[in-house]
């Protein structure tokens, strides 16, 4: 037993150190109130939640952090799952066209932001194409309608290729005898995909589905560096908004309120998922 603890030891202090302690510093931190004038702190219990719901900045967050997961969680998992498909087939050059989508993982997520927010420039490359192809010029960027459709696919460029890993390990896992019996049953492709791979593909597929929900929701270097929450806050995703008032406006208790909520957000939404996927199998 001593032998065991001893093991655990530092796992569990940088547990209790890094996760357990900064939580219970950020929930009292959430109850309490910093003067920005005075400076002094006093406890206002839920004061800085019900300041954050009456906030109509922090409910536009919200509404966008929402759409925005709505949008990019589908998405990114569906087109992750067919390039697993078609990736694990033996075709001509598939080594090669498979590398080409994992390339962009190889790239910090600033550096492929600074990339994309020149090709998003009205000068940039996106704007040539549509040019030569009798476009007329977009704003991109500087549109609240086409801003957060820019993000959605830098981060799906960027997180597509991730989430294609795991899900073509997983099918790498399945034994190549059940689509030999499928097809020797006369099922047709399709039905292989449906009654052989996404069931057998459950476990990588659930753990893509928690962990691509996870990191959408925690976005904001791509924010922060082509967008800065704009335009008229088309952008301004709850970790955005988070640090915009920690850093910004300088009130750190609300932010920690503001955090505490998006972790709650954040909690109730996996558990959906797991219970989905539970109740599936």
């Amino acid at each position: 037993m001593k032998v065991a603890l001893a093991f655990l030891a530092p796992a569990l202090v940088a547990l209790l150190a890094l996760r357990l302690i900064p939580a219970a510093i950020a929930v009292g931190s959430s109850l309490r109130h910093t003067s920005l004038v005075t400076g002094e702190t006093s406890f206002v219990g839920l004061g800085n939640y019900a300041t954050l719901f009456e906030d109509p900045t922090f409910l536009q967050s919200v509404k966008v952090t929402l759409v925005f997961s709505l949008i990019v969680n589908p998405l990114q998992i569906a087109v992750a799952l067919a390039l697993a498909v078609l990736y694990t087939r033996k075709l001509a050059g598939v080594r090669f066209l498979r590398s080409l989508v994992i390339l962009p993982i190889a790239v910090p997520p600033a550096v492929s932001a600074a990339i994309w927010s020149v090709a998003y420039r009205p000068d940039g490359m996106l704007n040539a194409v549509l040019h030569v192809l009798g476009i007329p010029q977009q704003p991109f960027l500087t549109s609240p309608q086409q801003a957060l459709w820019c993000l959605i696919v830098l981060l799906s460029w960027i997180g597509v290729g991730y989430w294609m890993m795991f899900l073509i390990a997983g099918m790498q896992d399945i034994p190549r005898e059940l689509y030999e019996a499928a097809g020797i049953d006369g099922a047709s492709s399709w039905a292989r995909f449906w009654h052989v791979t996404l069931p057998l593909l459950r476990r990588p597929l659930a753990f893509v589905l928690v962990a691509d929900t996870v990191s959408n929701f925690l976005v904001f270097a791509p924010v922060q560096m082509l967008t800065n929450g704009g335009p008229q806050g088309s952008t301004n995703v709850t970790m955005f908004d988070i640090f915009t008032r920690a850093y910004s406006v300088g009130d750190l208790n609300l932010a920690q309120a503001e955090v505490m909520l998006l972790v709650l957000v954040v909690l109730a939404v996996v558990i959906v998922q797991f219970r989905l996927l539970r109740a599936k199998d």
